[in-house]
């Protein structure tokens, strides 16, 4: 799987004079666009357009200090329509525009070429299991909430509070499904979200009974899950086991993820500062 996504790296490298076609880079690296938008901004640390943006505008940024060619000419060249629009995609990675970069040789962002490499440490193991599930509802309360990838999430701090903790009590009473217990849902993330763009998200549980105070519902499709637990300090080490989900297990198993709501459960103590979480990520078996 690495070595495949490699080659779509070699890619993006050979084309990035010319619009890039996400859909092409998932043939070469034989999986679905979804899931490798999803692996890339697991691996990468940031989205496939942000990465392919950055590594354009590193190359222009050499070109317009280098002074050879003008700067219609190297827009053109880039695939942008307009001077101004190469001018507001150059400021908004270097911070500055073209024209001030070369008229005061400013200092502007370099974003190296990436590769991939699958580093073996053996400190610790993955527990998860692959679920075959037929469809269910959670029922609860849903919002909307910004995106955070490190550290406590204060929107959803602050929802999860407003339902109270005698009704999430009530609500596990009636829970008669897998997953147990109360879960959180995230429906609509994708690989491409930066820090702040806005989720569904979903605090309910799985049952087909009447639940008090569930206002909700949230109908989740057939499917295949795959299944991780975790345990450690919270929150680190629930954020910890998703980025290890997809740099890690999904390189080395026959699995891609697809589209669906995303789920968890986390079982926090008495101090919270340690947490027991699993974790359900949708997933199909890769064709490649």
């Amino acid at each position: 799987m690495l070595e495949r996504l490699n080659q779509a790296m070699d890619h993006i490298e050979e084309h990035l004079d010319e619009p890039i076609d996400a859909a092409e880079l998932a043939r070469i690296a034989l999986t679905s666009e979804y899931h490798f938008r999803r692996m890339f901004s697991a691996l990468a640390g940031m989205p496939l357009s942000e990465y392919i943006r950055r590594r354009r505008m590193t190359l222009c940024g050499a070109e317009v200090l280098g002074g050879q060619r003008t700067l219609l000419d190297i827009a053109v060249r880039h695939g942008y329509g307009s001077g101004e629009a190469f001018a507001r995609a150059f400021r908004a990675v270097h911070g500055v525009g073209p024209g001030e970069a070369r008229r005061t040789g400013a200092a502007l962002v370099s974003q190296p070429r990436m590769s991939f490499r699958l580093i073996v440490e053996g400190s610790s193991s993955m527990r998860y299991r692959v679920v075959e599930k037929d469809g269910f509802t959670l029922v609860g309360r849903g919002t909307r909430v910004p995106l955070v990838y490190e550290g406590m999430n204060p929107a959803i701090v602050e929802f999860v509070k407003s339902i109270g903790k005698e009704t999430l009590g009530r609500w596990e009473e009636h829970a008669t499904g897998e997953p147990g217990g109360v879960v959180a849902a995230v429906s609509n993330h994708a690989a491409e979200d930066a820090e702040g763009t806005e989720l569904d998200y979903f605090h309910g549980v799985v049952s087909d009974e009447e639940v008090p105070g569930a206002s909700q519902s949230l109908d989740v499709e057939p499917g295949t899950w795959a299944v991780f637990e975790s345990s450690g300090e919270f929150p680190l080490a629930v954020q910890y086991l998703w980025r290890d989900v997809y740099t890690q297990w999904f390189p080395s198993n026959p699995f891609r993820s697809r589209p669906g709501p995303s789920l968890s459960r986390t079982r926090v103590s008495e101090d919270g500062t340690h947490a027991d979480a699993e974790v359900w990520i949708p997933v199909e078996r890769d064709a490649g």
